[in-house]
């Protein structure tokens, strides 16, 4: 049997459910990640068999001059989602705090570090990246 993970914005209006999510989540220190989630970083998980169940047409983009989009609820302006250049509305990574139960993801990285401000620590039980996870550029 399938398990289905919910999760909702602030006001409730938007809810969703996931079947799969990647092994794969890190916290984000680069700037649109910290002004998007309104926090040191920002995470977000990859999933697979998202179903809106309610407010979709609620949901509001933000395109940045790099071509990313972030997904956020028009109603509370809870951050939702992130797409990368090009990728359709399907293949949003969703904002791990929006999640409204425990799901089955372990945060494994820290990337874009190089960004993170001056007054937060990075975890020193993780690896740290100062770009993306598949840079060379890995912290020590």
């Amino acid at each position: 049997m399938t398990q289905n993970y919910k999760g909702s914005c602030l006001c409730g209006g938007v809810t969703f459910s996931v079947t799969v999510f990647s092994e794969k989540a890190a916290n984000c220190y680069c700037s649109m990640c910290r002004k998007f989630h309104g926090a040191a970083f920002g995470t977000l998980v990859e999933v697979e068999g998202l179903t809106w169940l309610s407010g979709r047409s609620l949901l509001n983009d933000y395109v940045a001059p790099n071509g990313t989009t972030r997904t956020f609820c028009g109603e509370c302006g809870s951050s939702i989602g992130f797409r990368v250049k090009g990728a359709g509305f399907d293949e949003m990574e969703l904002a791990i705090a929006c999640f409204d139960e425990a799901i089955p993801v372990k945060i494994d990285a820290q990337i874009y570090t190089r960004y993170k401000n001056n007054w937060c620590e990075l975890q020193k039980d993780l690896p740290a990246f100062q770009e993306g996870r598949d840079s060379d550029q890995q912290q020590s």
